[in-house]
């Protein structure tokens, strides 16, 4: 069986299940052996029931003394109760609505059950265990992975379904080895077969770390080589263009209302240098919410056009392209410099204009979104390329509007800040340039993270502040209410009519999200950024988009649910403007974790100390969320924890690709395999 081959023809899956599969990312009998479990649970370990503390989780072996006890306890309710004993003490297992469970117990016989400890009063009660016959050692007795799930999906299910895709990889010979025997030796990494069965059946906790080595190494591996090559591929083309030295900066800088920060000014003289010089500009800008990439753009965007050269400008919203375009023409317009807007949403006959007078040169500088990769989008002279929010295009999105041009320089920007230490490690294809410093004018937007207690509070406040003539953000997790999530979250519909209806029929309520098409949800921001609009109800559609200095008020519904990077990149939406605002992180859930980011966004309103943190507390897989520069999301490196591997990884890397740069060494051929395996959709190499 082919490893792309289709998960439905594996043993257990059936239409239904496809479908649940599907959801968690899992379409080949691949995706299914390479979903990793996020943890374990040690069921190996047995105790005496007089050794049980209460709250733990803990494996007891005991015979049952008595017949299933089921009793109706309400309407449609059950409750079903076991007496069962050890040599050391007698117990009640308890269970919820589970009357099938009559047939599974006898009088005498030996189990095996895991679950929760409740013990009161000397009293020792497990409550909703999963059991074995002490025999069997399907769900105790050993080490079983934790995964995450879809609504539907139990553990048990797609353990058996795993445990049959390992079993038909078995069978047809296992996995290819893909990485050489040299580096295997010399870092003491098991083998792939053992790895992959290992890291979903562990036999104990050494079985366990040997398996994540290995597959850790091996994922980083394959990334440091492909960007390594991909480095190297940019070095060695053909010489860039060397934009005319008496283009000053200066120029546009002397003309704006306003100072620059050192931090941009120093950006500014890399991104001077990277272009006067004839070596290919890669560079990665980051820089904070607000901290002032766009102006830095404009100023290379200026010393490329008056070199000759046109520039175009990649954005991934119709909004953000549009807002793009009044600034760059507030500030370049008095220069004689033409820029024009190119979006799915404009007419056939002013596309086809703007399309003539781009390949004719009239167009100095194009603002766009994907529309500007399509095929019929010719440049005259493409010098500069910028892509803003870069995380929201792939590797290959990018190529391919640099390769409307003759080696132009390239400018990515990034929202997101990362710390500077992974930064150099994950963009090894790209020079990095960081702002880290916000313009004098930003104001701190307080923070505070509250429970639902306090709604009557909330709407209070906002209805103060909207009275004030300022405008609010109200965003959700979820555009309408399903099934599939815990019932009481969130969902923009609901909470728009509740709003408009309820809370505040004495504003101008509307709302926005995903699934709308872009002119309608182009017109719902530009409406709110002209005050037609009091209080927006919003999923994560405005993480990037129009500002809207007036807006004073960012309330977060669920924002458990968000990552920190996320959270962070929602509150840069309010504060942009004169008024002192707010941002509300309502949230649910007593965890450490949930309390741990919640604390972290009231303190700080750093991005760069916020990322750490989340990487910190998620792990790399949920921290970048999209695909990140093409690069594919990890699925069991976590670049917080596994920084020394990634190190160690870079210098082999490094070692390999000195001493063979395009992997064509017979010792390096499973390398080279390992890479195009993993990107060949997404780096041409």
């Amino acid at each position: 069986m082919d490893l792309n081959e289709d998960v439905k023809y594996v043993k257990g899956v059936g239409p239904n299940r496809v479908q649940l599969l599907n959801k968690i990312g899992i379409f080949t009998l691949k995706d299914l052996i390479t979903y990793y479990p996020r943890e374990y649970e040690d069921r190996s370990k047995i105790k005496n029931i007089c050794e049980c503390q209460n709250g733990e989780d803990t494996v007891i072996e005991a015979v049952a003394v008595s017949r299933l006890a089921n009793t109706r306890i309400g309407k449609g309710k059950t409750i079903q109760k076991l007496q069962v004993r050890d040599e050391t003490g007698l117990a009640t297992i308890t269970w919820f609505n589970q009357p099938f469970l009559n047939t599974k117990f006898y009088v005498g016989k030996k189990y095996r059950f895991y679950g929760r400890i409740n013990e009161q009063f000397g009293r020792v009660e497990m409550v909703s265990p999963v059991f074995d016959d002490i025999r069997e050692t399907n769900n105790t007795g050993k080490i079983i992975p934790i995964y995450p799930l879809t609504f539907k999906l139990t553990q048990n299910i797609l353990r058996k379904i795993i445990e049959n895709g390992l079993e038909i990889v078995k069978e047809n010979g296992g996995l290819k080895e893909t990485i050489p025997s040299y580096i295997l030796n010399k870092y003491d990494l098991v083998e792939i077969n053992k790895a992959t069965n290992s890291i979903h059946f562990p036999q104990n906790n050494e079985d366990f770390k040997n398996a994540r080595k290995r597959l850790v190494f091996e994922e980083l591996l394959s990334t440091q080589l492909a960007l390594l090559q991909l480095k190297n591929n940019n070095i060695n083309d053909k010489k860039g263009i060397q934009f005319n030295k008496n283009v000053k900066m200066s120029d546009v800088i002397n003309t704006l209302p306003f100072k620059l920060t050192k931090a941009q000014l120093k950006v500014l003289e890399e991104i001077d240098d990277n272009m006067e010089s004839n070596k290919t500009m890669n560079r990665l800008l980051q820089g904070d919410v607000g901290s002032g990439k766009t102006v830095v753009a404009m100023i290379a965007a200026y010393k490329a056009v008056k070199s000759g050269y046109q520039v175009a400008i990649l954005a991934p919203t119709a909004i953000l392209a549009t807002q793009h375009l009044t600034n760059f023409k507030n500030t370049l317009d008095k220069f004689g410099i033409r820029t024009e807007l190119l979006i799915s949403g404009i007419t056939k006959k002013n596309k086809e204009q703007i399309l003539q007078k781009l390949a004719d040169g009239e167009i100095d500088i194009i603002i766009g979104t994907h529309a500007l990769l399509e095929e019929n989008v010719i440049f005259k002279n493409l010098g500069l390329v910028v892509t803003d929010e870069q995380h929201r295009f792939g590797v290959k999105q990018r190529m391919t509007i640099v390769e409307k041009g003759q080696n132009p320089d390239e400018l990515v920007m990034s929202a997101t800040p990362i710390p500077r230490s992974l930064a150099l490690i994950l963009y090894g294809d790209l020079d990095i340039s960081i702002i880290d410093e916000l313009p004098p004018n930003r104001k701190t937007v307080e923070t505070y993270a509250v429970t639902g207690k306090m709604d009557e509070r909330i709407n209070n406040f906002i209805r103060a502040q909207v009275k004030e003539g300022r405008q609010a953000y109200i965003v959700c997790p979820l555009v309408e209410e399903s099934e599939e999530v815990d019932a009481d979250l969130k969902a923009v519909k609901t909470l728009y009519e509740t709003c408009k209806n309820e809370t505040f029929p004495e504003f101008r309520v509307e709302y926005i999200h995903g699934k709308m098409k872009p002119k309608e949800k182009d017109d719902i921001m530009f409406r709110f950024k002209n005050h037609e609009i009091d209080i927006l109800i919003s999923t994560t559609v405005i993480e990037v988009g129009v500002d809207v200095p007036n807006a004073s008020v960012m309330v977060i519904e669920d924002s458990q649910r968000f990552g920190l990077a996320q959270l962070h990149q929602l509150r840069g939406r309010v504060g942009r403007g004169e008024y002192k605002s707010y941002c509300i992180l309502k949230y649910k859930g007593k965890g450490q974790n949930t309390k741990e980011r919640m604390k972290v966004m009231c303190e700080t309103n750093d991005g760069f100390v916020i990322s750490q943190k989340d990487l910190e507390l998620r792990g790399s897989g949920d921290f970048f969320g999209t695909m990140q520069h093409g690069i594919p999301e990890f699925k069991i490196a976590n670049l917080f924890t596994d920084i020394d591997v990634l190190k160690l990884v870079q210098g082999v890397a490094i070692s390999v690709v000195d001493k063979d740069p395009k992997l064509e060494k017979e010792e390096n051929k499973l390398l080279k395999e390992l890479v195009k395996d993993k990107f060949t959709d997404r780096i041409e190499i």
